[in-house]
């Protein structure tokens, strides 16, 4: 089981820790407009593609902004597709 989604303020971005993966990343990408996290961009290594990674990113990240109270612009296809997926984030999106 990888780690659990923590959030990285100084480098803009969401981060997964990938056990066995020695020190790899799955990475989700945020500007700030106001109070609005805009996710811009999901990165998984190319190597760890296909064994949800993705999607346990994406749940961390969103269960991150309902836990601090926060809304985010969904501007990245794949955070938009989990999130079609998920409804029940709703309270998280903006718009």
């Amino acid at each position: 089981m990888d780690g659990q989604v923590i959030e990285n303020p100084a480098l803009h971005r969401f981060e997964l820790p990938i056990d066995g993966g020695d020190g790899a990343i799955a990475a989700a990408y945020y500007r700030t407009d106001g109070d609005v996290l805009v996710l811009t961009h999901t990165e998984v290594p190319s190597e760890f593609g296909g064994r949800g990674i993705g999607s346990r990113l994406a749940r961390g990240v969103f269960e991150n902004l309902r836990a601090t109270g926060r809304k985010a612009e969904l501007r990245c296809p794949f955070m938009a597709a989990w999130y079609a997926k998920h409804l029940d984030f709703g309270d998280v999106v903006a718009g």
